[in-house]
């Protein structure tokens, strides 16, 4: 029989394996989908391809970091219910994307890749993933007050932009897919990182029991949430994508009858 939670008791939190597997595999998935996107992102004349440029920032900031992030919250497990506020749960996902876009933009999508707009993005998009990653906590509904602790806040800050970094330099600088399989595997593994260390700031304390306000997510609502963007996200992306490149094949032969 489990025993009684009490007022002020810390928590002590628990992770399924399953699920911590399941986000690495969902941030390679995102990874690799916009390492795909970026080396098509870029005209001849060195200017960007807005339909790529968008389908990248969705790939890394949708599915990339925010649906690896709320997988690996389901992975947390708390013994009390944890559900989360919609609002700022679409919020988060929504700064994922636009920040992802912008960095990719300034580090390469204004013309060829740049190192000055390549540091500016860096720290930009790093700073984002990590107002993304703890406005999702702050979005947590339960009987508990969170603490952080600072300092593994900044740590978590600072693997945040060195991700980001890595992501930005190698979304431009890998053309093949070998390449790109190896490139999504490392960034899995930095976004993971930054999400388990900021994960593992947090305290939480017992409060008295309060129920959660207005509409909520939690347990299987989330679940659907999350897969139904990862999926609905790659499969569109993975469609444009091969619908480029088709069209890129026939352009030549179309060429070479007219000509």
């Amino acid at each position: 029989m489990t025993n009684p939670l009490v007022i002020g008791q810390v928590l002590t939190p628990q992770y399924s394996p399953g699920l911590v597997a399941m986000s690495y595999f969902v941030s390679f998935a995102g990874s690799l989908t916009a390492l795909m996107c970026a080396s098509r992102m870029l005209k001849a004349d060195g200017r960007a391809k807005f339909s790529m440029l968008a389908c990248a920032a969705v790939a890394l900031g949708g599915v990339g970091i925010w649906s690896m992030h709320f997988i690996g919250m389901l992975a947390y497990q708390l013994p009390v219910r944890i559900v989360y506020e919609p609002v700022l749960t679409v919020g988060s996902l929504v700064a994922a994307v636009l920040i992802s876009g912008i960095a990719l933009y300034l580090a390469g999508g204004a013309r060829k890749f740049n190192r000055p707009g390549w540091m500016a993005a860096s720290v930009l998009a790093g700073l984002g993933v990590c107002v993304m990653h703890y406005g999702g906590m702050y979005a947590m509904k339960l009987r508990a007050a969170m603490e952080l602790d600072l300092g593994i806040v900044a740590l978590s800050v600072g693997i945040a932009i060195t991700a980001a970094a890595a992501a930005l330099w190698l979304a431009f600088h890998t053309n093949n897919l070998p390449r790109q399989i190896g490139a999504a595997a490392v960034m899995g593994v930095a976004v993971c990182t930054m999400h388990y260390v900021g994960m593992s700031a947090a305290t939480m304390i017992c409060i008295a029991p309060t129920t959660a306000n207005g509409m909520t997510l939690g347990g299987s609502d989330l679940v659907l949430v999350v897969f139904s963007v990862v999926g609905l996200v790659l499969i569109s992306i993975l469609w444009l994508i091969t619908d480029v490149d088709m069209n890129a094949k026939r352009r030549p032969a179309v060429v070479a009858r007219q000509a």
